[in-house]
């Protein structure tokens, strides 16, 4: 009775597969070898491309080659003159701030404040969490 229950593409495509597992096999290979060919063919493509362009550009690179190299060195060392120029330009300008923020003081008021905070901190934390509203309660009558 379940066999009159499959619908007739049920019972062909198992039988078909079932019956020829070489065909399966055989669509696998083709897929296979057509894929593998095309990239095969590519690739000598692409292998020929290239020996063609370095046959041409091979010429060219001796005959430019006195202009080229030292051409590349000193833009090389250009640039790397600019990047180092602009590196200690940036750690003078910083020194330089520091230095003036520290020498008027305006830097070293943040710097004792902070200092101040974190001591009131700690003292805070001495006394205790519970005896904070006592010891600003002292604090306040003691002013």
């Amino acid at each position: 009775m379940e066999d009159q229950t499959r619908t007739h593409h049920e019972m062909i495509s198992r039988d078909s597969t079932q019956a020829h597992p070489k065909a399966r096999q055989m669509v696998k290979a083709a897929t296979a070898v057509t894929a593998g060919g095309s990239l095969l063919v590519l690739s000598g493509l692409t292998l020929a491309g290239t020996v063609i362009a370095l046959t041409v550009a091979t010429p060219l690179l001796v005959i430019f080659s006195p202009v080229l190299v030292p051409a590349v060195i000193t833009v090389t060392l250009i640039i790397t003159g600019f990047l180092a120029s602009g590196g200690f330009g940036i750690a003078a300008i910083t020194a330089f701030s520091w230095l003036y923020r520290h020498m008027t003081g305006s830097g070293s008021d943040k710097i004792e404040n902070a200092r101040m905070k974190v001591g009131s901190r700690t003292q805070d934390t001495k006394f205790g969490q519970h005896n904070i509203g006592v010891h600003q309660q002292q604090t306040q009558h003691a002013s």
